[in-house]
């Protein structure tokens, strides 16, 4: 018996005749030609055109050898953003999206080669600099948040936080005042805020020569404060919690990482980790910004609630 389907407000009612992207242009994407945009997590047509400039070229087309990529790069761009989003399984990629395997090797490819981080800070400095903001922030707030972890997770990376009673990994971030991401760490729970810390904030004060002040909660007391300023050149700040108040309060600037952290737990394949590296887990988390910056950069879409 046929079955009618009813146009959904994200739906695209016609399918575009052609595809701008570089797989198309110069690749043998055409072979397989262009998807129909169907699923909320799919970029519309005002976030492709703040996203395709943004794209680092790849390397084939830059005479490093390779063959060209033979799908879409905004199908594949939108295949891993419908995984992260709704938290699936590779192998579980909907029939309309390029192969399973060739998006995973895509994916594969910019985590190893830092491509993901590359398109991320682009979206970051653009973001910025369309809300009147220097493209290289002065200050940023860091945080940690410790997550469950999926069977899959080797004991090599994985322990017990204490505090939190959770048995997995956690996410050391930094971000700046807007709440975009300046840096992530993945590691096993058991390791503490002012321990890795010191290798995080060392690895975002070499990316952003500007950045200048960091405010932290109590858990990054101690010597740290010390070695930022020695070695970084970098004032950490703590906000702590008055011992007088109770209940939920929201502290300057420490609301600001606590929204981020927020944010990815509201996309389902950060609810809970289930990457086997600790890298994929760092893109994973790179991936789910670059959606909220694309957003931000397309302006409001109807529907998305």
């Amino acid at each position: 018996m046929p079955q009618s389907s009813v146009s959904m407000p994200w739906q695209s009612t016609a399918v575009p005749l052609e595809c701008d992207c570089l797989a198309h242009r110069f690749g043998n994407a055409a072979d397989h030609g262009v998807r129909e945009q169907r699923y909320p997590t799919d970029m519309t047509d005002a976030e492709w055109a703040q996203v395709r400039p943004l794209l680092p070229v790849p390397g084939w087309l830059r005479g490093r050898g390779g063959q060209p990529e033979g799908y879409c790069h905004r199908a594949t761009l939108d295949a891993i953003r419908y995984l992260v989003d709704n938290g699936i399984k590779w192998r579980a990629m909907p029939v309309d999206f390029p192969p399973w395997d060739r998006v995973y090797a895509f994916f594969r490819r910019w985590r190893d080669h830092g491509l993901v981080k590359e398109f991320h800070d682009r979206l970051r400095a653009r973001v910025r600099e369309k809300l009147g903001r220097d493209a290289e922030p002065s200050a940023g707030v860091i945080d940690s948040q410790s997550v469950k972890a999926d069977a899959v997770v080797g004991a090599d990376s994985r322990g017990y936080d204490g505090g939190k009673q959770i048995n997995g990994r956690k996410r050391h971030v930094v971000v700046d005042t807007l709440g975009l991401l300046l840096g992530v760490m993945v590691t096993s729970a058991d390791i503490g805020d002012r321990t890795a810390a010191q290798v995080l904030l060392a690895r975002v004060a070499d990316a952003h020569h500007r950045l200048a002040l960091v405010w932290a909660d109590g858990g990054y007391t101690g010597s740290l404060v010390e070695h930022c300023l020695a070695a970084f050149a970098l004032v950490l700040a703590i906000v702590k919690r008055s011992d007088d108040q109770k209940g939920f309060v929201v502290l300057p600037k420490r609301w600001i990482v606590e929204r981020c952290l927020a944010h990815l737990m509201r996309t389902r394949r950060l609810a809970r980790d289930y990457e086997r590296r600790t890298t994929s887990a760092e893109a994973m988390i790179y991936w789910s910004m670059t959606m909220v910056m694309s957003r931000r950069l397309a302006g409001p879409h109807r529907g998305r609630g």
